[in-house]
């Protein structure tokens, strides 16, 4: 029979909501369901989404709110419980995991009493630290729990790219890898665009000034400060990025983007979750991708792990 997709999206804050109604306009699933730990929000959120539901642009969705019980047959769930930086804080994911780490832990024995099937995927920061304790902790199969990692980097770098040369940012190849957070860092070693590698933009491609590179990198990790600083949180490009995940799983795509997961020996690393170009298809994530990395590179993404793993130590996670 039949089984129409359905998404279930935990709390409805600022970046769920955002993720409710991009979900809507990309008619993602045929069925929403609201869980937030204020049942009241997840209500209000649901009702003010089935409201635009009568415009054409988005026949047929049914969106609800409920408890967890509603993940028992969900296909994909997007999870953005807990607290996020807010301004006047340190600019700092990291500083959010003792909070958040124990905010996961109770979403992860809510959900995993109803199923193990669903892909999850998560959002909440910081984001590497809650999505090593959720695959590690709670017998998820391997691959259908992973974060989002450093998709919205990765969507800011190749924006910023694409603005200096002067293209569509979607013609941009290219990630950013390791932590969603200070320590991401630009692998250059894969830049490339139209098939024209890093070293040989500057002779095909328009542009004003040469490229410093370290001053981009600096620049896509500051950008996320500038927006909660300017407008007191972000959801907008995070939602796109998760949207675009659920998608790339709902409709089997095995399209390639950088993910978090914990590693097992990928770079020598261990008990550590990072981010790395990875198969995303019904399964969730199919197959991981470490990519050959500049020398340089390697040793960001040794500094990365030390830093989510100095995290994981002082909260007990690893020992």
């Amino acid at each position: 029979m039949f089984k129409p997709h359905k998404l279930a999206i935990i709390g409805l804050g600022h970046v769920g909501s955002a993720v409710l109604a991009r979900a809507i306009a990309c008619q993602l699933a045929a069925e929403i369901v609201c869980i937030d730990i204020k049942p009241e929000v997840a209500h209000g959120e649901a009702l003010d989404a089935v409201h635009s539901l009568s415009c054409s642009y988005v026949p047929g969705i049914h969106v609800y709110s409920g408890g967890f019980e509603e993940c028992r047959d969900a296909d994909v769930i997007i999870c953005d419980a807990g607290p996020s930086i807010v301004p006047g804080q340190k600019m700092d994911r990291l500083l959010l995991a003792k909070e958040n780490i124990a905010v996961i832990r109770e979403v992860m024995k809510k959900v995993t009493a109803y199923t193990r099937e669903a892909v999850f995927i998560m959002i909440t920061n910081p984001l590497d630290i809650t999505t090593y304790v959720a695959a590690t902790e709670f017998d998820y199969p391997a691959g259908r729990l992973f974060g989002t990692g450093t998709i919205l980097e990765t969507m800011r770098f190749k924006s910023i790219l694409g603005k200096h040369f002067h293209v569509d940012a979607s013609d941009v190849q290219g990630y950013m890898l390791g932590e969603h957070g200070n320590s991401a860092f630009p692998a250059w070693s894969t830049v490339s665009i139209g098939g024209v590698t890093l070293s040989q933009l500057d002779e095909f491609f328009d542009h004003e000034e040469d490229l410093n590179r370290e001053k981009i990198a600096q620049e896509v990790v500051n950008t996320a400060y500038d927006v909660v600083m300017s407008k007191g949180w972000t959801n907008t490009g995070i939602a796109m990025g998760a949207c675009r995940l659920a998608k790339a799983v709902l409709f089997d795509e095995r399209c390639v983007m950088p993910v978090s997961m914990p590693l097992n020996g990928e770079y020598g690393l261990h008990h550590v979750a990072l981010s790395m170009p990875s198969i995303i298809g019904r399964h969730g994530v199919e197959k991981r991708i470490p990519l050959p990395l500049a020398k340089d590179e390697e040793e960001l993404m040794q500094k990365s792990a030390e830093s989510i793993q100095a995290v994981l130590r002082g909260n007990g996670v690893i020992a």
